[in-house]
């Protein structure tokens, strides 16, 4: 508290572009291995993104080191917009005192983040397009074949108005809904539980970050789905109407996948959302309290 919601709309904003300028290549690595073999029963595709590490690599030779940071531009237009509204929303119910409540944190984390996600869901859209654009042979999933993100909305645009920008929305909102609230919910108190056990010094960077990779655990169990949906909604071809052609919707995409890939095709590139949401919890919630502070 003690800062206007206004303010936190710029320093949310901020925090969020800082933190995924670093956690950018591992949302492209994450990125490939949620739309490699799509609908398609395991062990009957070719798998050029096996685990994180071989999956940045490959990255790395199809692509080249600026690869790992393919739809950056969109990713920091995405964080700015969903953080931004997403602390903004938050700080107006905590100055309110309904996160004082019981559940009152995880409502209000809940709530911001599915406001944040509407607002942001164009530059999801485009960036998802982009970071899933490489070489022929290495290729999973759809390829739009963007030049740009200008051009990328501009196309989008003019295929499908504005309708279309927000296309794969009703997989964005329960993904930070369902993240936003438990990440808001798990952070503080994972926190707080590694330095009860004295594992490091209240306060200190280390329990902070440690703080962050147990809040990530939570945070990427349950998110993790909702994030591989979003990603298959986002990136599926459309007909000239707009409508997908492999998925129709939210539960249609959660049913195809579970009955083509099995359950386990709901958690791929798990390794990649925590080693991600780790840090990018810790950094965007670093920056956000001290720019604050500040």
């Amino acid at each position: 508290g003690g800062v206007p919601p206004a303010t936190d709309l710029v320093l949310g904003a901020t925090a969020g572009c800082l933190a995924c300028f670093l956690t950018n290549p591992l949302e492209v690595v994450k990125t490939r291995l949620q739309l490699q073999g799509e609908l398609q029963p395991p062990g009957t595709y070719p798998r050029p993104y096996r685990g994180v590490l071989r999956a940045a690599v490959a990255v790395c030779r199809a692509d080249g080191l600026r690869g790992l940071q393919k739809g950056l531009a969109a990713g920091l237009l995405y964080q700015g917009l969903m953080n931004g509204v997403r602390f903004y929303c938050y700080s107006h119910a905590e100055n309110a005192g309904w996160t004082g409540y019981p559940g009152g944190t995880v409502a209000a984390g809940a709530v911001a983040g599915a406001v944040g996600a509407v607002v942001g869901s164009p530059a999801y859209l485009v960036k998802t397009h982009l970071q899933a654009q490489t070489l022929s042979a290495m290729a999973v999933g759809h390829q739009h074949n963007h030049e740009s993100i200008s051009a990328a909305f501009k196309s989008i645009y003019q295929q499908h108005g504005v309708v279309g920008l927000w296309r794969g929305v009703t997989g964005a909102v329960p993904r930070v809904a369902v993240g936003s609230a438990v990440q808001l919910a798990t952070f503080a108190s994972a926190k707080d539980w590694v330095c009860e056990r004295q594992w490091f010094r209240k306060g200190s960077w280390a329990a902070v970050l440690a703080g962050g990779m147990v809040s990530g655990v939570a945070v990427a169990v349950t998110m993790t789905p909702f994030d591989v949906i979003s990603t298959r909604l986002y990136n599926q071809p459309v007909d000239a109407d707009g409508t997908g052609k492999l998925y129709r919707g939210f539960l249609d995409c959660i049913l195809q996948i579970s009955s083509k890939e099995g359950l386990l095709g709901l958690y791929k590139g798990i390794g990649a959302v925590y080693l991600r949401l780790g840090p990018h919890t810790v950094l965007s919630l670093f920056f956000w309290d001290k720019l604050r502070n500040m």
